[in-house]
């Protein structure tokens, strides 16, 4: 193996286990310090998380933090913060709820017209932010945000009785999707994988192709580094700005579409939230990289299940909050950490090759 190459494996290497070190010193100090064994914490979670029931639920759950990591890096690759994920998945999820609750037509005409009505409702609430952006030069983060509430308000005034909800006991929720439209599920016990995880497969799949093998997805990168340097090459700045939201919009209208095609099978006031949210965390520990942010949202999973047990053990439930925030943060500081080491170390080597030129060529011009 060559030095470079070398070099830059012990780099990659360095920085996820610098991440793992430190977060696993703070949270052990952090558990210490509320006068609880860490180490006892650990062996609770592995014990808990192993079983099957454990597992399955965890995939189960990572499917759609996996998506929403994956809609808030497309915008991280360009440099936008698109903060309305939350939103978008959200009022995407109802519409199709409602479309799928008012059709009665074969599954397989039915599922893929649900999942297109949510991509579309998720990239034309996303796509506002990125118009206001490149035509009045307001911030998204600002308008994901604002759309975010907007989106919320919008679905509390449908999901009433005698509007586009009906009333079961406490709970309103759009009309059920019929059975035939319900997804499939992938048989393991004691409970089911849900099939949708192929729908994340594919976007994953779909993610790494079209930002890292094509011409789009250069461009998109180009645009991020600096946009004065992708306009001079030719690039539309303002297109890509829109396009990469519609994109991102599009995927994080797939959010919702696992617990309503494979566990609720409607939108009601009881369908999960803050899922855009998570999705920022993980695709920061995933530092927008396919396969990381699969990790990062097992990983999340597996934390949020494996914390419920703890509380049965008497310490504090706040803990897992804690434990997913010093991941993020040490993740986060420790791949800066190791970049800016590499940037030096680059720098000190071109230095070192400038100076023996020098003096080769004093020597040259001594001899002459």
């Amino acid at each position: 193996m060559k030095k470079l190459d070398r070099e830059k494996l012990v780099l990659a290497l360095a920085a996820p286990l610098l991440a793992i070190v430190a977060a696993v010193l703070i949270t052990s100090l952090v558990i210490m310090v509320t006068g609880k064994d860490p180490f006892h914490a650990y062996s609770v979670m592995l014990e808990f998380g192993s079983k099957s029931d454990s597992q399955v639920w965890i995939v189960n759950k990572a499917i759609p933090y996996y998506l929403s990591a994956v809609a808030v890096a497309i915008g991280f690759r360009m440099n936008l913060f698109n903060i309305g994920v939350d939103g978008q998945y959200r009022i995407a999820a109802f519409f199709a709820a409602v479309v799928g609750g008012a059709l009665t037509m074969p599954g397989f005409v039915q599922i893929p017209l649900i999942i297109l009505v949510a991509m579309v409702v998720g990239a034309i609430w996303s796509g506002i932010a990125g118009l206001l952006k490149t035509t009045r030069g307001v911030s998204e983060v600002i308008t994901t945000i604002m759309l975010n509430s907007i989106a919320a308000s919008t679905i509390g005034y449908f999901l009433q009785e005698g509007r586009l909800a009906e009333k079961e006991g406490n709970l309103f929720h759009t009309p059920d999707i019929p059975g035939s439209s319900h997804f499939f599920t992938l048989p393991t016990n004691p409970d089911p994988i849900w099939g949708t995880i192929v729908i994340a497969a594919v976007v994953g799949v779909g993610y790494w192709f079209v930002l890292g093998r094509t011409r789009f997805g250069f461009d998109l990168r180009a645009v991020g580094s600096s946009e004065s340097a992708a306009a001079a090459s030719g690039v539309s700045v303002k297109r890509m700005v829109v396009t990469s939201m519609v994109l991102s919009g599009a995927v994080a209208g797939l959010v919702g579409i696992p617990t309503l095609l494979n566990s609720s099978y409607n939108y009601g006031s009881d369908f999960p939230a803050g899922i855009g949210f998570t999705g920022i965390a993980i695709a920061l520990l995933g530092r927008n990289h396919p396969v990381g942010m699969a990790l990062g949202a097992l990983l999340w999973g597996f934390l949020e299940r494996t914390g419920t047990q703890l509380e049965f053990e008497d310490y504090p439930q706040e803990i897992v909050g804690v434990m997913q925030g010093v991941i993020v943060l040490c993740v986060v500081i420790a791949y800066e950490v190791v970049r800016r080491y590499g940037l030096r170390l680059q720098q000190r080597k071109v230095g070192e090759e400038l100076a023996a030129q020098t003096r080769t060529s004093d020597k040259a011009e001594v001899s002459a």
